[in-house]
């Protein structure tokens, strides 16, 4: 079984495909089958969850996150995709957009995969709905830090709806602050151009440069 685990981190570490593991692994039908079958019966999500406690501990921190950060990221498509493929107008880009919610350390927390034209808001309410029927996987989350793209009166209000547990909890750990606080829209400075670090939300950019550097790996 640990070759089996290691043939599925190649697999996704050199984004390979299975049929091309090297030989030292087990058959590519039975590393798929238990790929296949952890991903359908909760498994993967569950070994994820246990390892981003496992750091958070490490790092002196409470196993379950109380903060996460928001973003979305669109990235292009290999040739034979077709499934949830579109078109991003502002980033000139056909493929895919995935929306990602991590810690505060960068860790992975809920990630929603769409077609690139599904706008900001849109997707944001996909990962939120999400999240919002796995919420025992963040149980003291208190607060979501966004950027400008996902500002917005409507927005913030259907947020406040769908994930209304977030901001009692928000509200019971400090009585005297704003339900509305707990969705936090981190702004970029006026008049700034090209790349900023925007305090509490550069966390999130870092996984993404990781995430791309592991595709060039």
């Amino acid at each position: 079984m640990m070759l089996v685990i290691q043939g599925i981190l190649y697999v996704l570490v050199s984004s390979c495909a299975w049929r091309l593991m090297p030989k030292e692994y087990p058959p590519s039908s039975t590393v798929y089958y238990y790929f296949s079958k952890w991903s359908k019966d909760g498994t993967r999500t569950r070994v994820h969850d246990h390892l981003v406690g496992w750091v958070r501990v490490a790092e002196d921190r409470n196993p379950s996150p109380s903060v996460a950060s928001l973003d979305s990221q669109t990235v292009p498509t290999a040739v034979m995709v077709s499934d949830s493929v579109g078109y991003d107008a502002g980033k000139k880009t056909k493929g895919r957009k995935r929306f990602t919610m991590v810690d505060t350390l960068g860790l992975l927390l809920i990630v929603k995969v769409v077609a690139a034209d599904v706008p900001e808001r849109e997707g944001a309410k996909q990962l939120l709905t999400k999240m919002n029927e796995e919420r025992h996987r963040v149980p003291r989350l208190t607060r979501i830090w966004f950027d400008g793209g996902f500002s917005g009166p409507d927005f913030l209000h259907w947020v406040m709806d769908i994930c209304h547990w977030i901001a009692e909890s928000f509200r019971s750990g400090s009585p005297t602050m704003e339900k509305t606080q707990a969705v936090d829209v981190v702004l970029r400075p006026n008049g700034s151009k090209g790349f900023v670090l925007l305090p509490k939300r550069w966390t999130v950019e870092r996984t993404y440069g990781c995430q791309h550097q592991s595709l060039w790996c």
